[in-house]
C-alpha cells in the first residue's frame, strides 16, 4: 500500500503540465475548505474551482472497475465508503460555492486540461461581471 501515492501521480502530473502550460496557476493538495478534511489535487483559490483526479480502481470507476476476488466484502465496502466520501466531499464544497470538477485516471489529460480551463475562464468572466 506504500506504493499508492496520494499525490503527484503521473495522471496528476501531465494534468497539471497542461494546465501550467496554457498560463494557469494553481495550487496543489490542498483542503478547499477549512474545517473539512478533504484534499483537492488542483485548486483554483480565487476562481472557486476545485479539481480531483480519481484513481479508477480506489473511486470505482464504471469503465474500469473489477470486483475484488479475495476479501471481496471488505473491498466492496470500502470502495463504497471511497464513493460516497466522493460524493460528499461534492456536495460540501458545492453548498459553500465552489465548482467541483472530477477527472478519471483514464481520460485523456488534454480533454481534462479543456474541461478545466473552460471552467475557470467562465469563473474569471462571471467574477468580471
Amino acid at each position: 500500500m506504500r506504493a499508492n501515492r496520494s499525490r503527484d501521480t503521473k495522471p496528476e502530473l501531465a494534468l497539471r503540465s497542461l494546465l501550467h502550460r496554457t498560463g494557469l496557476r494553481y495550487r496543489v493538495d490542498i483542503p478547499p475548505l477549512e474545517g473539512v478534511r478533504r484534499r483537492a489535487d488542483i485548486v483554483f483559490v480565487k476562481d472557486r474551482i476545485a479539481v480531483f483526479v480519481d484513481g479508477c480502481f480506489w473511486h470505482g470507476c464504471p469503465e474500469h472497475m473489477r470486483s475484488s476476488k479475495k476479501n471481496a466484502a471488505a473491498w466492496t465496502a470500502k470502495l463504497e465508503g471511497n464513493r460516497a466520501r466522493d460524493a460528499e466531499t461534492n456536495e460540501l464544497l458545492r453548498a459553500a460555492g465552489w465548482t467541483v470538477i472530477r477527472v478519471w485516471e483514464h481520460e485523456d489529460p488534454a480533454e481534462a486540461s479543456h474541461r478545466i480551463t473552460d471552467a475557470v475562464q467562465q469563473a474569471r468572466r462571471e467574477e468580471r461581471g
